[in-house]
C-alpha cells in the first residue's frame, strides 16, 4: 500500500498547488465552453450564427447590397486560444503531477536537490507561458470582439437588426488567465527557498555572522 503525507498541504507550496489546479480548471472551462452567437434579422427572419472555440470561422452572415451579396463574416484567432488552452492543460498535469511527488516522495524531494530546482524551472516556464498565453489570448478576444460587434455587422450589412451575445465568459476567461500568471509567479518565491540556491546563501549568512561574532574585540 502507497503511504503518503499530505501535511506538506499546509506549506505554502502545497496550497500554492491547489490554488493553481482550481483556477487553471477555471481557465479551461471557461474558454472551451464560450461560444459567440450572432442573430441577424428580426421577427420570422431571423437567424442565428454561432461560433465556437477553436474560434476559425468563415460565415456569410446578411446580404450586404440590393443584389443579394452576402457579408462574410471570418476570424482565426485559433492559434491564441489553443495557446491558452494547452497552457491550462499542462498546468493542470503538472499540479496532479507535482502534488502526487509532495504527498507519496517527499522525503526524496527534500533530500535530493535537483528535485526542488526541477520544480521551480518548470513552474517558471509554465509561469511565462501563463503571460504570454493570457496576452495572446487578449489579443485573440479583441479581434473577436471586432469582428462580432453588433454595430459594425449592421452598419455593414443595412437596414437589419444585429444581435451578438454577451463577452461576459470571455472576460472571466482573460481574467483567469492573469490570475494563473499572478500565482504561478508568486509561487516562485516559495519554491526557491527549497532550492540550494536559497539554502546555500542561508547557510553562508550564518557562517559569515558567526565568523564576525568569534572576530569580535572583547571589551
Amino acid at each position: 500500500m502507497v503511504k503518503y503525507d499530505l501535511s506538506v498541504f499546509q506549506e505554502p507550496r502545497g496550497v500554492m498547488r491547489i490554488f493553481q489546479f482550481v483556477f487553471a480548471i477555471c481557465a479551461l472551462y471557461t474558454t472551451i465552453n464560450f461560444d459567440i452567437n450572432v442573430t441577424v434579422g428580426q421577427g420570422v427572419e431571423k437567424q442565428t450564427y454561432t461560433f465556437d472555440y477553436p474560434f476559425r470561422f468563415g460565415q456569410n452572415v446578411c446580404n450586404k447590397t440590393s443584389d443579394q451579396k452576402p457579408l462574410g463574416l471570418s476570424a482565426d484567432v485559433s492559434s491564441d486560444a489553443q495557446f491558452f488552452v494547452a497552457t491550462s492543460v499542462l498546468s493542470v498535469l503538472y499540479c496532479i503531477f507535482i502534488a502526487a511527488v509532495y504527498a507519496v516522495i517527499d522525503e526524496i524531494y527534500t533530500s535530493k536537490p535537483e528535485v526542488p530546482l526541477a520544480d521551480f524551472m518548470l513552474t517558471t516556464i509554465l509561469a511565462i507561458f501563463w503571460l504570454s498565453g493570457s496576452a495572446a489570448w487578449a489579443n485573440g478576444a479583441s479581434a473577436l470582439k471586432t469582428v462580432t460587434d453588433a454595430n459594425s455587422i449592421s452598419a455593414l450589412c443595412g437596414k437589419i437588426v444585429v444581435y451578438t451575445s454577451s463577452f461576459s465568459r470571455l472576460n472571466i476567461s482573460l481574467l483567469f488567465g492573469f490570475l494563473n500568471f499572478f500565482l504561478w509567479a508568486s509561487d516562485l518565491w516559495f519554491l526557491y527557498k527549497e532550492t540550494y540556491w536559497f539554502k546555500e546563501r542561508q547557510q553562508n549568512n550564518i557562517n559569515g555572522a558567526g565568523g564576525s561574532n568569534m572576530n569580535a574585540p572583547n571589551i
